[in-house]
């Protein structure tokens, strides 16, 4: 199994910066694929960044040129760097592990390992 453990969320004003980290323990050598998900008050869980073994990225459309992961899976901590923040940015960003491989990294259900999640709140 692996156990995710998020941290580096908080308070930030529009415009500003924070940085997310995800360490994974455990299995990690069958980790394929890590992501982040986010879900705000009233709304389902969305997709906002992935990243493969290989290094590739992914983005959703609403954070891209804002948002950047890094970190490859190796190294057993992922990064979301997030800039230009927004207030529909709010949410409880969650980590996510896949430890087999799947051709999309979009859907939540192809993960399955998660984090307890952190808070990201972007006052106006």
């Amino acid at each position: 199994q692996v156990q995710l453990v998020e941290s580096g969320g908080g308070l930030v004003q529009a415009g500003g910066s924070l940085r997310l980290s995800c360490a994974a323990s455990g299995r990690t050598f069958r980790v394929y694929t890590m992501g982040w998900f986010r879900q705000a008050p009233g709304k389902e869980r969305e997709f906002v960044a992935a990243i493969r073994r290989s290094g590739t990225t992914y983005y959703a459309d609403s954070v891209k040129g804002r948002f950047s992961i890094s970190s490859g899976i190796a190294e057993n901590t992922v990064y979301l760097q997030m800039n230009s923040l927004k207030p529909e940015d709010t949410a409880v960003y969650y980590c996510a592990a896949a430890t087999t491989y799947r051709p999309t990294v979009l859907a939540g259900s192809m993960y399955d390992a998660w984090g307890q999640g952190t808070q990201v709140t972007v006052s106006s």
